[in-house]
């Protein structure tokens, strides 16, 4: 391969202030790489104006010369373009990189290119700027490049704002799957203290205590403010220190200010030309004063906030103007092909109804096939704001296409919404096809925020709908929906049934994908039943026909089943072969399905640590799908409840609260489980009693074995009268027999338990270890008891406390707070990511200071780092 000079770095600021400890984790970090030749990720977050693009300027312009060097950034455009930055690298880098980054191309193509490229040198440096904003397939670039990270002899750096990410953000997911990793590092910026902003503000004559006061140490806002003058009143707010500046300027200085803020990230200057006409002579100007910087043939902003703050105070009929001169100019670029995103957006902004009908529905077609399917979403809606223009047959296939980007993100409420408008736009044109097949959308999409009736009802009045007319693919997939909502109330036998009657029909029309669809969905009822099934052939013949949704739900399925069936063998393939797909196809909705799989599985497997941090995982993304949420929910309260660790109640009461109303054996019975279980160590009988009886007769009625057998065994546990008529096999098991089965299964928890039921003063001695081993506190406790009763002396009380394996002497709660607090999260945002309450938190946080000898959170970050007790640094 023939080199590729690296990309031109970003112009340095001639010197930053109290960054020296941030700036040696980055060096550190890339000479990691050039000893090693593998790979790390830095994640460098902090608040807007707070110094990062300054920290990543200083540390590329003082790299190697031999480091090569890719510089991307996502853009601030209220829908952001699918891969925009990593097209941007592709086009600087040029040669086979550019190559690998075709008009179709996915995450998967994307980061198979970025790696080529990488492994063709001895190190490099990949920079992705304010991924806050990126789109899907970048995020889905950056996760699936973190997996193979060490394989590549590169320091990949992303940064982000941290105070812009909600817990219904993209990118918690991604950081929340990253804490994991032993190649990843977290650097946490501070605003400035008040030493620093006196020596910034030496040169100028201003009142240091109002310039900290009212800058709280923001190195962007206070080199606004000692910018625009040191007359007068110190700004309250950024927008006003950067007009202030501004105003400073010629009248074609901030009229060309104005150009390049309506264009963002940057104005290339043949577009500018275009926008500033004459007002381009007053570039030298704002390059000058430090507002714009210049970029290979184009100018930015030198910081975002500054670019909102001049387009927030261009009056409404000039931005408009410019708007439209952009639209005007970029629908026929120099170079290369229209950029369909800009166009929406400048259309949008323009108020250009005809160019917003013509280029956002072709934006969202290009972002669904690149599977940044949320971009796709918001260009339909940006589309659907002036469908009353459209003949209603062109803004129903709008609205559905919405609903169909919405289900794959999880956006319930928008695509019920969507499909709700498409349904009375059908009925009204009366056309019954179009209506059934809704109807049965409408019904899929019911199911995942729990409203499970509703679902049936709709699924049920699809079929009927479509029954009434010929038969086609259309009544073939109402049959598979109504199975699906058979299956998912394991109603398993009628699932079936269904199924086969969408299979016998789709047969008969000659549709590979129907009958695919219908025979997942008949041998997942098959497998639930105790038959067994070739799922790998399915997935195969799937391979061929289905599209990338549709496997990442076989994916999901599967895994969901076989999980049911305790055949981890399976599940554990199946959930690493879905994480995978969905991860390159951009499937948020299946992934969050299969993260929850993975982390009751690391359960099961005694894996305690890693399964609350997976659970955590799904609990800190805010999503309408019940499901998830509920065995996430159970998974960290079995972790608590196991270990003896509080807040255990409060996960249940939550999960209870999501599965009741659905009346679903599947969300039901693991909550039902858990709370008999957590009954069963309190000694509360009457409490087992409520937590099994009703969800055991449904278990019973619907023949599902295993969750029979298990609440079943809490009933026999918690000495309550119990019956194991239709109980799985494992739960017939004598006690010794029964702890061979799930040791055979690799799940240590049941198996100990299994033994501590023999009437034997051996096996109980082996279980007591068994429980002491992973930490069972509770259950061992049980179990000791249990053995004095019977007269045994000399018991073993188990492992030193966790508290004295680190020289701070904390708790294992206590260490997850404070690896949170080092990464700079606020105390409510802690109580967010591990589910429990501000006032939990605000205690361990005290505890934390007094035990690490710190008065502020920063000392306390500094001296975990200097015990080893947290990663360097944040």
């Amino acid at each position: 391969m023939s080199d590729v000079p690296s990309q031109t770095v970003p112009v340095a600021p001639p010197g930053i202030l109290e960054r020296e400890g941030e700036l040696a984790v980055l060096r550190e970090a890339l000479a990691a790489v050039q000893r090693t030749a593998r790979g790390h990720l830095v994640l460098v977050g902090g608040e807007a104006g707070v110094g990062k693009t300054a920290l990543l300027r200083r540390f590329a312009a003082e790299r190697p010369a031999s480091t090569h060097v890719l510089w991307g950034s996502c853009d601030a455009l209220f829908t952001p373009a699918p891969l925009g930055p990593l097209l941007d690298i592709a086009d600087s880098a040029g040669g086979e990189l550019a190559g690998g980054f075709g008009s179709s191309a996915t995450a998967h193509d994307a980061v198979a290119a970025v790696v080529r490229h990488l492994r063709g040198r001895p190190a490099s440096l990949l920079v992705l700027e304010d991924v806050h904003w990126a789109d899907e397939a970048t995020l889905d670039v950056l996760r699936l490049l973190a997996r193979r990270i060490e394989s590549v002899p590169a320091l990949v750096i992303a940064s982000y704002r941290n105070d812009e990410i909600d817990p219904a953000h993209p990118l918690r997911l991604l950081l929340g799957e990253f804490s994991t990793g032993e190649s990843v590092r977290r650097v946490g910026l501070s605003p400035l203290s008040r030493a620093a902003v006196a020596r910034l503000a030496e040169p100028y004559s201003v009142d240091l205590e109002e310039l900290y006061t009212k800058t709280s140490g923001n190195p962007f806002f206070v080199l606004e403010v000692l910018a625009g003058g040191d007359e007068g009143a110190i700004p309250e707010t950024v927008r006003d220190a950067v007009l202030a500046r501004a105003a400073r300027l010629t009248q074609p200085a901030r009229a060309l200010l104005e150009a390049v803020a309506v264009v963002p990230p940057h104005a290339d200057i043949w577009l500018l030309e275009s926008l500033a006409g004459q007002s381009i002579d007053g570039l030298d100007e704002a390059l000058t004063s430090g507002m714009l910087v210049p970029n290979t043939h184009s100018v930015a902003f030198r910081h975002e906030l500054a670019r909102l703050a001049i387009e927030d105070s261009i009056a409404p009929h000039r931005l408009v103007a410019l708007h439209r001169k952009a639209l005007a100019a970029l629908k026929t670029p120099p170079v290369g092909l229209p950029d369909l995103d800009r166009l929406a957006h400048h259309a949008d902004a323009a108020g250009d109804a005809d160019a917003v009908l013509e280029y956002a529905p072709a934006a969202a077609q290009r972002a669904t096939a690149l599977g940044a399917h949320r971009e796709a979403a918001a260009q339909y809606a940006r589309a659907l704001r002036f469908g009353d223009r459209l003949p209603s047959a062109a803004r129903t296939t709008l609205l559905e296409r919405r609903a169909a980007a919405c289900y794959v993100t999880d956006q319930y409420d928008q695509g019920i919404a969507a499909l709700e408008q498409a349904l009375a736009a059908l009925r009204t044109d009366a056309n019954k096809l179009g209506e059934g097949d809704v109807l049965r959308r409408l019904s899929d999409f019911l199911w995942c925020p729990g409203r499970t009736e509703e679902a049936e009802s709709r699924s049920r009045e699809s079929v009927a709908v479509l029954e009434g007319l010929p038969p086609g693919p259309e009544l073939a997939m109402a049959y598979a929906n109504l199975g699906e909502i058979c299956y998912s109330a394991a109603r398993w036998s009628a699932a079936g049934r269904w199924a086969s009657a969408a299979l016998a029909l789709g047969e008969h029309l000659g549709s590979p994908l129907i009958t695919l669809h219908a025979a997942v969905k008949q041998a997942a009822s098959a497998f639930m039943l105790g038959e067994l099934d070739d799922f790998d052939a399915i997935l195969a013949r799937a391979e061929q026909v289905a599209s990338p949704l549709d496997i990442g739900r076989y994916y999901s399925q599967l895994a969901g089943a076989t999980m049911g069936r305790r055949r981890y063998d399976l599940a554990a393939r199946y959930i690493r072969l879905g994480l995978e797909h969905c991860s390159e196809h951009g499937l948020e909705l299946y992934r969050l399905y299969l993260l929850t799989h993975r982390a009751r599985l690391l359960l099961e497997q005694g894996r305690w640590t890693e399964a609350a941090q997976a659970a955590e995982v799904v609990l800190s993304i805010r999503r309408t799908s019940t499901t998830p949420r509920i065995l996430a929910l159970v998974v960290l309260a079995l972790v608590r409840l196991r270990r003896g660790d509080p807040e255990v109640a409060p996960l249940l009461e939550q999960a209870w609260a999501l599965a009741e109303p659905t009346g679903e054996l599947p969300r039901l019975g693991p909550v039902a489980a858990a709370r008999a279980e957590a009954a069963w160590l309190e000694g509360d009988r009457d409490g087992a009693a409520a937590a099994t009886g009703a969800v055991l007769e449904l278990a019973v009625e619907t023949g599902s074995s295993f969750v029979v057998g298990e609440l079943s065994q809490w009933r026999r546990r918690a000495g309550l009268e119990f019956s194991l008529d239709g109980a799985a096999a494992p739960y017939l098991l004598s006690p010794a027999s029964a702890s061979a089965y799930w040791t055979d299964l690799g799940c240590p928890y049941d198996a100990a338990l299994s033994l501590a039921e023999a009437d034997d003063d051996e096996a109980l001695r082996t279980a007591l270890e068994q429980l002491h081993a992973l930490g069972a506190k509770p259950a061992a406790a049980a179990v000791t008891a249990r053995l004095r009763g019977r007269g045994a002396r000399g018991l073993p009380r188990g492992p030193r406390p966790s508290t004295q394996a680190n020289p701070a002497n904390l708790t294992t709660r206590e260490l997850q707070v404070l690896t949170l607090l080092a990464e700079g999260l606020r105390n409510s945002d802690i109580a967010d990511r591990l589910v429990i309450s501000r006032r939990t938190v605000d205690h361990h946080v005290a505890t934390i200071l007094g035990k690490l000898s710190a008065r502020t959170r920063l000392q306390a970050a500094a001296e975990a780092r200097r015990l080893g007790l947290v990663g360097q640094p944040g």
